[in-house]
């Protein structure tokens, strides 16, 4: 918008009105704000006079205090923001911080929880998995037991030799080549 006469009055005004709100006196005019190298882009220095010498100024620090207390005020009475309606060498008012709706702890606590619960599922059904194929090869096996197909039996993951039960077998660890010194 247009920066004008009406503009320029009514930031002294607010000026004026914060150095009232923080002072308690209620000597500070509008008179007292002197706008001072005003650019056609709004940007200008000002400072305040103390009504009652009329010719010193009010200390900076204490026109910064007042401008920091009532900066919302001011923002407002512009439909401006701390982004928009910037005071050198006086910083901006900080916003609260966002709080979630929901604690940290909480989110986390949830996201493990779901980890050990999806951990569980996950070695219950490997297990069962695990079970039926057992099962499928011991069938696989008894069927060809059963048709006499027997070709090599595994045991611990080992393959092992048959036994013909009936023939009987001879285990070689015992079997000495000189039996003289066994008596049977």
């Amino acid at each position: 918008y247009v920066w004008d006469a009406n503009e320029e009055y009514l930031f002294k005004a607010m000026v004026a009105f914060a150095m009232r709100r923080y002072s308690s006196k209620n000597t500070t005019q509008i008179s007292n704000v002197l706008l001072c190298n005003v650019t056609d882009r709004v940007s200008f220095w000002f400072v305040v006079t103390d009504s009652s010498k009329n010719v010193t100024t009010v200390s900076g620090s204490e026109v910064e205090a007042a401008i920091r207390m009532n900066r919302n005020r001011i923002n407002s009475a512009f439909l401006l923001s701390d982004k928009t309606l910037q005071f050198l060498k006086i910083t901006s008012t900080l916003s609260p911080p966002v709080e979630p709706s929901t604690p940290v702890w909480l989110i986390v606590f949830g996201v493990v929880l779901c980890l050990i619960v999806a951990g569980i599922v996950f070695l219950i059904a490997a297990g069962i998995q695990q079970r039926k194929k057992k099962n499928k090869e011991s069938t696989e096996r008894e069927n060809l037991e059963e048709k006499g197909e027997v070709t090599v039996t595994v045991e611990n993951g080992i393959p092992c030799e048959t036994l013909d039960l009936k023939a009987g077998h001879i285990n070689g660890v015992f079997a000495a080549d000189d039996e003289r010194y066994t008596s049977l």
